[in-house]
């Protein structure tokens, strides 16, 4: 069969494969320790499933418009303002089904074929993915550890050229957990400045999951504004995956491209969790601080038991539930029987021996290192770094 030239292009997230290869050993009855998935293990909160049944009851079975409920839309705006300072429209924001279609309709609605887009790594895996099936051409900027996995001014200006249309990145970080502060999203803001034509997609899902302050969005510096493409939605800081509900905030001009696209793929997120959704953006947040306590627990706990990994180096994440540990060390080691040529060896060395599933770093553009979820009961998390560990000692 020939199928579309276009498949070629993009690869399957490692973040989904590797939770497909863990449920195939599961269903085997391999007691497999789940570290790799990006999903908070709570319940959506009670008041928020109660709206999600009011809205079944209330006939809220038919379609609805592209864009969103005008009452979901005004619901984000408030949220904006609430938490941001920063002040929209309803005609600003777009409704989708999940945040990743957010971000799929507008690097397709901003980037053209052939167009440069700016990815400092470590990125989250679909951005790189989503610009190649657009066709654009992706230009990674390499972070380091030393500067806590972030892009600086200096090396965001030596990256742009006459060709570059989008800057695309997150904060809090997935995979590294990177927390950009006012002062340094304001130095990005001034290179911004002397490029009016460079767009930024902002991605805030894990706006919440902050465990040093407020959250800062680069959207909050007028003379950038209307450039900024802010994404987000409900998935990590209600416990709301499976519900696939996210949401942009863009100048007009954008927002209405983005629903042109959306229009032909999706049309509306369904009926039911957008009456949800304006009860968790304007309801009770006591639930979602509850669960910033426990992730901030297992945050520490977590740094303690990576700290015994031999020759594994780790900084702290400021935000998300992940960390993103260095283990190079390892590459070229041998247990007797594997060889470990590099992250992605490694991950499926701690699968196969360990039964645990981790996600290779080369995946989010650092392939020396491999990332860790602690979105998991303390539990199995101490359980799953036990099994590192024995794994890791017997390479040599």
């Amino acid at each position: 069969m020939q199928l579309s030239s276009r498949l070629l292009r993009f690869n399957e997230p490692e973040t989904l494969k590797m939770a497909k290869l863990g449920r195939e050993l599961r269903a085997q009855g391999i007691d497999i320790t789940d570290l790799s998935l990006g999903e908070p293990d709570f319940d959506t909160p009670i008041h928020i499933k109660d709206a999600a049944k009011k809205a079944i009851d209330d006939n809220y079975s038919h379609y609805t418009p592209v864009a969103g409920y005008l009452d979901v839309r005004e619901a984000v705006c408030r949220k904006l303002k609430r938490d941001n300072g920063l002040d929209y429209t309803p005609d600003q924001i777009i409704i989708s089904t999940g945040a990743k279609q957010s971000i799929a309709n507008a690097v397709l609605s901003i980037m053209d074929i052939g167009d440069e887009v700016i990815i400092p790594t470590p990125y989250w895996v679909t951005y790189s993915e989503i610009v190649r099936l657009g066709q654009g051409e992706v230009k990674f900027v390499n972070t380091s550890i030393k500067n806590g996995y972030k892009i600086t001014p200096n090396e965001l200006e030596e990256a742009i050229t006459d060709r570059t249309k989008l800057f695309m990145f997150s904060s809090p970080c997935n995979p590294s957990g990177a927390v950009y502060t006012k002062e340094e999203l304001s130095g990005l803001a001034q290179v911004f400045k002397k490029y009016p034509n460079v767009f930024i997609i902002s991605d805030e899902i894990y706006e919440y999951i902050n465990f040093v302050g407020k959250n800062e969005s680069i959207a909050q510096f007028d003379f950038l504004k209307d450039r900024v493409v802010i994404i987000n939605g409900l998935s990590k800081g209600y416990a709301m995956t499976g519900w696939r509900l996210g949401y942009m905030a863009a100048h007009p001009t954008v927002a209405r491209a983005c629903e042109k696209i959306q229009g032909q793929f999706t049309s509306a997120a369904t009926a039911v969790t957008q009456r949800a959704a304006i009860a968790a953006l304007d309801g009770d947040m006591k639930p979602t601080y509850g669960m910033l306590k426990k992730f901030e627990q297992r945050r520490k706990r977590v740094m303690e038991l990576v700290n015994e990994l031999p020759f594994v180096k780790c900084s702290e994440p400021d935000g998300a539930f992940y960390i993103f540990p260095l283990v190079s060390h390892y590459f070229g080691k041998t247990d007797g029987d594997e060889v470990i040529d590099n992250a992605d060896d490694l991950c499926m060395y701690f699968l196969n021996k360990a039964h645990v599933s981790t996600v290779t770093g080369k995946a989010f553009g650092e392939p020396n290192c491999i990332r860790i979820s602690f979105a998991n009961s303390m539990e199995n998390i101490e359980k799953g770094f036990a099994k590192i560990k024995g794994a890791l000692e017997k390479l040599k």
